[in-house]
């Protein structure tokens, strides 16, 4: 091996451990710092859990936190169903305006968060305005925006990135197989669930933490189209900005994080079994003999 590959490997490898204590020093900062005695402060005082207790005490971050992983769980099922659906529509299907619903799954994407929030905002206040007239309600019983409006618009983004998540592995698998399939008697609902549902299982898996994750963490769009009693995570901890931060805000982010890291653990593992199932049924097929021909 010459000096110049040996150099460009140590480099490669330094550049590779600089972005990831980049990226994770901040988080493991906050989990040290929710064991920290001190309430306020940046200076470490002592090893303590009482955060950890005091939190389920804490009923404004318990609720916020609910609400968060409520919203998140809905909206990503939601956006997962429709956000496959989408890209199986645009990458199997032609039909008239193809190629512009294929640019327009972009627009939740590229579009700025401040842009979408305000426009999601005007909507839902256009919508729930003529609602509340054609029920006939007042100002005291009226329908407000809530957990529903952020819910619909977390599906808004999420399940835009679920399609061109998923249609990076529609992309890698066969349209053979699926004909194939179709061609030995399945019917297309058949085929959906049998071959192409597991042939895309890790698009749709990545989709899904990717929807997850944004829906957990987002705060521009729930800002303006959330309402009374759904107040999330991102929304109390901006409102504890004016004041000083509760550790309690440490100790429940670090659960957050504990059980996405055991979220991501466990999509690995799938994705993992997924490929090692379809390597050995591949290596199956190769060895098993075409009919009529002897082994040799």
């Amino acid at each position: 091996m010459s000096m110049s590959s040996t150099r460009a490997k140590v480099l490669m490898g330094a550049a590779t451990w600089g972005v990831y204590l980049f990226l994770y020093i901040p988080v493991l900062i906050l989990v040290l710092f929710s064991f920290n005695q001190a309430r306020t402060g940046g200076t470490w005082t002592g090893f303590t859990t009482k955060w950890y207790t005091a939190l389920a005490g804490n009923g404004r971050i318990i609720s916020a936190t609910w609400n968060s992983i409520q919203i998140a769980a809905i909206s990503t099922v939601i956006a997962v169903v429709l956000g496959t659906m989408l890209s199986l529509a645009i990458d199997r299907y032609s039909y008239r305006g193809r190629k512009t619903a294929q640019q327009i799954v972009y627009l939740p994407v590229i579009a700025p968060e401040i842009v979408t929030g305000v426009s999601l905002l005007a909507f839902f206040s256009l919508v729930i305005g003529a609602l509340n007239d054609f029920l006939g309600r007042d100002a005291g019983n009226a329908i407000r925006m809530g957990k529903a409006t952020i819910i619909i618009a977390h599906v808004a983004f999420g399940a835009a990135f679920v399609a061109l998540t998923v249609r990076a592995s529609l992309r890698n698998l066969d349209p053979a197989v699926e004909e194939a399939a179709q061609d030995l008697g399945a019917t297309p609902w058949a085929t959906f669930w049998k071959v192409t549902l597991p042939g895309i299982m890790p698009g749709v898996l990545g989709g899904a933490l990717l929807a997850l994750t944004l829906s957990l963490d987002n705060f521009v769009i729930t800002f303006f189209v959330s309402g009374p009693g759904s107040t999330t995570l991102p929304i109390e901890v901006f409102g504890q900005l004016r004041r000083t931060i509760s550790p309690e805000v440490n100790a429940v982010s670090t659960l957050i994080f504990a059980a996405s890291s055991v979220l991501l653990i466990a999509a690995l593992g799938i994705q993992a079994g997924v490929a090692t199932r379809r390597s050995g049924q591949v290596t199956t097929v190769s060895s098993t003999p075409e009919e009529g021909v002897p082994d040799q």
